[in-house]
């Protein structure tokens, strides 16, 4: 009888099977696409990488060169392969590992490199730091918009919480003259705006989609109207807050490229480390991760077993207020020592677009937001170097690759099953 219901399930399990070959297709149009460069425009020349920041580095690292229309060539073999290697598994039925996913992005954004540079020197450490600090407040507004989702509640609102915090930091910090005072009111200021979105979203179950929309409005105009009455009248007294110094950590500093891209930055960011590494790991090895979850995707089933619905939504909303504040504090006690109108620029979106091509992970949320950070810092580099890449193609080039995650790249993508949804409890 085991045996026979084994070979039922086995049947049942072979019958559901469904092979997607969302990722071959892409694979092979990015790989047609890019290999249009060196055909329709041939680059002769060479492209230097230069890997270390000046001849005063503790540890010299050469220059990197590369033929520009060879590599290009060879990276197109190559991502035909990996192309040849998707189609190979996904024909057998067998599913499709991140590492040749990661090693398509890699070799593609080499040979993208080596083609648009030729002729010109790419500042690595320049192109890598600048990737990171653009992308810092967009990790922080992705990490709170992660926590929420997971809980059960859209944050629309994430652009609110990172134009509050950077307001509240230059107003405080100000003030107070201690950046660390700004950093804190950040927080509170993030978590504040958590809490309305919880209050209007939990508690009276108006729709979360709009109750973050009208949060976005009402502090871009809250902190619009304080900037022209307040802190335009007298900037120096409320509007010129001291900024955190760079902290560079012995030794690890000194790494090549990697110790002046990561270990040479401020508190804010060393404070994103940790962040990042506290909620990808309470997330899935802690109570407070289980239960996160668990009322995220069934809540019913949650408030069945003792687990307080409304109260575990409503702290973690406002926990992912709090970080979201730390994202906007950066902006005006790290990039720009003042508060200006709307300084986020539509941050807060594009930290949601890196919370869905994440697949509400944390650490693939994090390296959507680098990404962002490095396509957005990329355009600059390219306008110095005189590139022939149009600076809006790089512009827009993280929004056409979200779609493409989101359509498959990086497998289903599936939100938490009661996001979005009010609980009514009985």
């Amino acid at each position: 009888m085991t045996a026979v219901a084994e070979t039922v399930v086995s049947d049942e399990q072979r019958q559901v099977t469904v092979r997607s070959w969302k990722t071959p297709i892409i694979f092979a149009v990015f790989t047609l696409l890019f290999a249009l460069l060196p055909i329709a425009a041939p680059r002769e020349g060479h492209s230097t990488f230069r890997l270390v920041r000046s001849n005063a580095a503790a540890i010299q690292v050469p220059d990197l060169v590369l033929p520009s229309n060879a590599t290009a060539w060879v990276s197109v073999v190559l991502l035909a392969a990996a192309t040849v290697l998707a189609a190979v598994w996904t024909r057998a039925g067998k599913r499709i590992p991140l590492w040749l996913i990661t090693v398509y992005v890699i070799v593609l954004l080499v040979g993208f490199l080596t083609w648009a540079s030729a002729g010109a020197t790419l500042p690595m450490i320049g192109l890598l730091g600048g990737a990171l600090t653009l992308a810092t407040p967009l990790i922080f507004g992705a990490l709170g918009g992660v926590i929420g989702e997971r809980v059960g509640v859209v944050n629309i609102a994430i652009e609110a919480q990172l134009l509050a915090g950077a307001f509240t930091a230059a107003l405080v910090g100000t003030m107070t003259g201690t950046p660390w005072a700004g950093l804190i009111a950040a927080m509170i200021a993030g978590l504040l705006v958590g809490l309305v979105l919880a209050v209007f979203a939990i508690t009276y179950y108006v729709s979360q989609i709009i109750v973050g929309v009208v949060l976005n409005v009402l502090v871009i105009g809250l902190t619009t109207f304080f900037f022209s009455t307040v802190m335009s009248d007298d900037p120096s007294k409320y509007n010129s807050p001291t900024v955190f110094p760079a902290l560079p950590i012995p030794l690890l500093s000194e790494i090549p490229v990697i110790g002046p891209v990561f270990f040479r930055q401020t508190i804010i960011t060393y404070f994103m480390y940790v962040v990042v590494a506290v909620v990808a790991y309470g997330l899935y090895r802690t109570r407070w991760g289980l239960r996160l979850r668990a009322v995220g995707e069934h809540p019913q089933a949650a408030d069945t077993v003792g687990i307080k619905v409304a109260a575990t939504r409503y702290w973690n909303v406002m926990l992912a207020g709090a970080i979201a504040g730390m994202g906007g504090a950066f902006y005006t006690l790290v990039s720009n020592p003042q508060f200006g109108r709307e300084m986020t620029g539509g941050a807060g979106f594009i930290a949601l677009a890196a919370v869905i091509f994440g697949k509400w992970d944390p650490i693939r949320a994090t390296l959507a937001a680098l990404l962002f950070g490095f396509a957005t810092n990329l355009q600059g580099i390219f306008s110095v170097i005189g590139s022939p890449v149009p600076s809006q193609f790089m512009l827009m080039l993280p929004y056409v690759v979200t779609l493409f995650a989101v359509a498959g790249l990086v497998g289903r993508s599936r939100p938490p099953a009661a996001s979005g949804e009010p609980y009514i409890k009985g």
